[in-house]
């Protein structure tokens, strides 16, 4: 795989001097573990991803992570390194803005690179910073690996060069999750076209197992997207309908963490959340579950079964947003009026503050927009 030209962009690590470096002790494994250690490197060395380093002054241990359906995945501690990094602040696209840009189009290809990282170089002063011990040697990489601290931004950087004409028009892209859209069929080709010609002129590579072309739907970002709108991911919402009764407080945090994953298509997820809250209030260890808890937690099931299609709203659509301000929280629902019905366009949630009058803390209170 011949990467992303240097002198279009490579990957700097700008460790802090004044942080002394840190060789990780080495670690012990099973022999499954070496083998597949073994295996990696093998591959890795084969197409030039890695090279043997002498005398590292920084120097990582591998971590080896089953893969849920089958084999390992070898990644690199790189903790210690990371400390001694600053943070690049280059900003990655709002996914919500995203996933509303590309609801609404006829036709979508969905494409992901081919070891998307791992197509742009480290800088070579910086290669050897990228040390790992395996127990045939040290190696470091040549291309910028998984688990590096500011690796996500370097590739933001890169697509929104490569692809600026294209971004916002007939393209979304976050990371290496790309996506090509179309408000007609007969454009899709063209706009596949220009897309192509870039990913020829830079030699950037996608991997066919993980690309969908012309497709009228598909999963970006966690939601579906279709031109029908935009619907909460089937797994998500299965996930909730899945849980037991909770016992614990891990059980209630992971209760709220997936409904917060779903909060645009819930109406007062707030409120339907607060007596879960409540719960965990006391103890640290044990928990609260009242008859009112169990109930909640079964009309958020019933709700989550039939969870709301958000549509895209058009030029010349008339909005009608309503609010309800309750004693937990204000939410807010945005509606546009199409063919003599309301449809969602999305849902809003705001605890409520101090400085909200006393009288407007009960009931519901519905406004309009125009």
């Amino acid at each position: 795989m011949p990467g992303i030209s240097p002198n279009i962009i490579s990957h700097r690590l700008s460790v802090n001097p004044a942080v002394r470096p840190v060789r990780q002790k080495r670690r012990a494994y099973d022999p499954e573990r070496y083998e597949a250690m073994k295996a990696e490197v093998d591959r890795l060395s084969s197409i030039r991803f890695i090279r043997e380093v002498d005398y590292p002054t920084w120097l990582a241990n591998v971590v080896m992570v089953r893969k849920p359906r089958k084999g390992w995945r070898m990644c690199v501690d790189y903790t210690n390194l990371n400390r001694a990094c600053p943070k690049d602040s280059f900003p990655l696209p709002r996914i919500d803005q995203l996933v509303d840009a590309t609801a609404g189009h006829a036709l979508l290809s969905f494409m992901d690179a081919y070891s998307g990282y791992n197509q742009i170089f480290m800088h070579p002063e910086d290669q050897a910073h990228t040390s790992f011990i395996t127990d045939r040697g040290l190696y470091c990489y040549k291309v910028m690996p998984f688990g590096l601290k500011n690796a996500g931004a370097t590739y933001q950087r890169l697509v929104n060069h490569l692809f600026a004409p294209l971004i916002g028009h007939t393209m979304e892209v976050y990371v290496d999750d790309m996506l090509v859209k179309s408000r007609t069929a007969d454009q899709h080709i063209p706009n596949l076209s220009a897309m192509f010609t870039i990913l020829k002129q830079y030699k950037m590579r996608l991997n066919p197992t993980k690309c969908a072309f012309g497709v009228a739907s598909g999963k970006f970002l966690g939601f579906m997207i279709s031109q029908r709108g935009i619907e909460a991911n089937p797994e998500k919402i299965q996930a909730i309908l899945d849980m037991t009764i909770p016992k614990t407080v891990k059980d209630i945090q992971s209760l709220t963490g997936r409904v917060a994953a779903l909060t645009r298509f819930i109406s007062k997820a707030t409120d339907r959340c607060a007596l879960f809250f409540k719960a965990l209030k006391g103890t640290k260890r044990n928990i609260t579950w009242t008859a009112e808890c169990e109930t909640a937690f079964s009309e958020l099931k019933e709700y989550m079964g039939r969870a709301p299609l958000l549509s895209t709203p058009e030029h010349g659509d008339i909005l009608v947003i309503y609010l309800s301000v309750s004693a937990s929280a204000v939410s807010s629902v945005l509606i546009r009026l199409k063919d003599n019905a309301e449809h969602p366009v999305q849902q809003g949630i705001a605890r409520c503050r101090s400085s909200i009058p006393r009288h407007r803390k009960t009931g519901v209170l519905p406004g309009r927009l125009g």
